[in-house]
């Protein structure tokens, strides 16, 4: 049976709390519904183990994910889940999947067919943004993370490109009329000359297993330090992917921010300075990845909730008048030598 959106979106609470027991534990009934808008995330609580005690809070409770029908192949969940525990094998702190009755990390829900997972809960809380003092600590997790990630090919996931992040998107943004007519032809026009410039920055760049989602949202900390969950949208891409996601912005803090980043990333790992150039580039991809991604999930009742000015002429104004601005950047930082931080104060160098 092949899964549907339909039962996608009604998981009942038996469906929920027989995934956790396949994962070998007993649940007291008691769960919640997570924050996630792309897959169905639950927080379970479970029973002790015979006399042991929970060691922590956070041992009382599994979190199972229900993946989106239709998203990933069996096979681009078990690279993620394969990168996971390349990671944790090194001992880098991720939250990894567990292993399940069935000797392996992924299963099926018998009543849906959809595909899930359990991992434990971590404590941990999400940084505003990286203090200078930390950043060089993230810039050393960061490449250890990309060491392991340049170890192993992954074959099936999504490699960072124009193709898989622009012109797949635009085609579908087309093919769906999602686009005011009277700003559709800029906008196409806009991306376009985006696409065409980065596709030969991305030529010969070194692509590798990635985080690929690598906001301060997915980097937490507690009491032993940061650590990096949601591997969801791990991708075959450039290092500066996970980089450029950490900053803060193009200003004076987000340079020293790079600065230390950078200086503890490359006492594990050489980090190709060239790429930087990339930065503004692989902004305006996700922005047509992001926008495209709504649009392909608007029917799921969770997304027009979430974003009620999404379609509107003046959402799609805001997206061109942004991807305008990056073409700006893009065109700017071509003054400049690859290896140089891109984000200058031009105004200020031409006057």
């Amino acid at each position: 049976m092949q899964p549907t959106l339909h039962s996608f979106y009604e998981i009942t609470p038996d469906r929920i709390l027989a995934a956790v027991e396949f994962a070998g534990f007993s649940c007291t009934g008691r769960f919640f519904q997570l924050n996630s808008m792309e897959n169905r995330v639950y927080e379970v609580e479970i029973e002790p183990t015979g006399d042991s005690p929970f060691k922590t809070p956070s041992d009382r409770f599994k979190i199972v994910k229900f993946y989106r029908p239709g998203r990933w192949t069996l096979e681009q969940l078990q690279e993620e889940h394969q990168f996971l525990l390349d990671l944790v094998a090194d001992e880098i702190p991720v939250v990894a999947p567990l292993i399940l009755k069935n000797e392996r990390t992924i299963a099926v829900d018998e009543g849906s067919s959809i595909f899930f997972a359990v991992f434990p809960k971590m404590g941990g809380r999400a940084p505003d943004e990286i203090a200078l003092d930390q950043a060089d600590w993230i810039g050393r997790l960061l490449a250890r993370i990309h060491n392991v990630g340049a170890a192993r090919p992954a074959r099936h996931r999504l490699k960072m490109g124009v193709e898989a992040f622009g012109f797949t998107n635009l085609q579908y943004l087309e093919d769906n009329d999602v686009l005011p007519i009277d700003l559709k032809d800029q906008y196409y026009d806009v991306a376009q000359e985006i696409c065409d410039i980065v596709h030969p920055w991305l030529q010969g760049t070194e692509s590798i297993r990635i985080h690929g989602d690598c906001h301060l949202g997915n980097l937490l900390w507690n009491s032993q330090g940061p650590f990096w969950v949601d591997f969801d949208d791990m991708m075959v891409g450039p290092p500066a992917q996970d980089v450029w996601l950490l900053l803060s912005g193009r200003d004076e803090h987000a340079r020293k921010q790079l600065h230390k980043l950078l200086a503890g990333y490359e006492t594990l790992r050489p980090f190709d300075r060239s790429s930087l150039r990339l930065i503004e580039a692989l902004r305006a991809l996700r922005y047509i990845h992001y926008a495209t991604w709504i649009a392909k999930r608007w029917k799921d009742p969770f997304f027009p909730r979430a974003f009620p000015h999404f379609g509107t002429s003046d959402y799609w104004q805001r997206q061109l008048f942004d991807l305008k601005e990056q073409l700006s950047q893009m065109n700017k930082s071509m003054r400049f030598a690859p290896d140089e931080w891109p984000y200058e104060d031009f105004d200020q160098d031409e006057n």
